[in-house]
């Protein structure tokens, strides 16, 4: 393998990491919001409402701040 193929890998492996940081930090604040005990690790114990409406949540603000990103030509 190559140098260069060996930093990009780290590179991605990093950005990943980094991606999966911010959305786990979201999804943990858009529970905080709506009232659902979301915890790291084992959530086996909420309803299927419960993290449903997380995930309802979330695509409902991800798609709004795209939606307003357009609106002002970002």
């Amino acid at each position: 393998m190559e140098v260069d193929s060996m930093n990009s890998s780290n590179s991605n492996s990093k950005t990943k990491k980094q991606a999966q940081d911010a959305l786990d930090r979201f999804k943990m604040e858009v529970a905080s919001e709506i009232g659902v005990p979301l915890k790291e690790g084992y959530n086996g114990d909420l309803t299927t409402s419960q993290a449903g409406s997380v995930g309802g949540e979330m695509v409902r603000k991800m798609i709004k701040r795209q939606e307003e990103q357009m609106s002002s030509g970002n």
